[in-house]
């Protein structure tokens, strides 16, 4: 079973959740490429999420779909949010695309709630596969 095919055997909220990362993760750097104040975001989102991506895949075929794999957020969107945040009260940022990084924040946000809960879960023993 593939990644993808592990992330999709979830039904329901989960499933809507993952269309909802998914599109946040490509159309964030797609719309903040076109502000000049913006741009080093994009790049900086984009490049974070190939790694992400990159690592979740290589850690899935090391580990399989247990709720390690949150680690790889933990560890690269934390950093990602704080800088983010920083950039969204700037002054320079125009509204329209400050409300954009804030959503991609709040999306991340609730993620890294996720993921911290489930990294905290697997440390405390629960190890078994998330497939349903």
């Amino acid at each position: 079973m593939t990644f993808h095919d592990a992330m999709f055997s979830h039904t329901g909220w989960i499933q809507i959740w993952f269309y909802w990362l998914g599109l946040a993760i490509v159309a964030t750097p797609v719309v903040l490429v076109f502000s000049k104040a913006t741009r080093r975001d994009a790049l900086i989102v984009l490049l974070t999420n190939i790694c992400v991506i990159a690592s979740m895949g290589w850690l899935y075929r090391q580990i399989g779909y247990v709720r390690l794999l949150g680690i790889v957020h933990v560890f690269l969107w934390t950093p990602l949010v704080a800088y983010l945040w920083g950039r969204a009260k700037s002054g320079e940022i125009t509204l329209p695309f400050r409300s954009v990084i804030w959503l991609f924040v709040a999306t991340l946000l609730v993620s890294l709630t996720l993921d911290y809960v489930d990294v905290a879960r697997y440390l405390l023993g629960e190890r078994d596969s998330m497939i349903q």
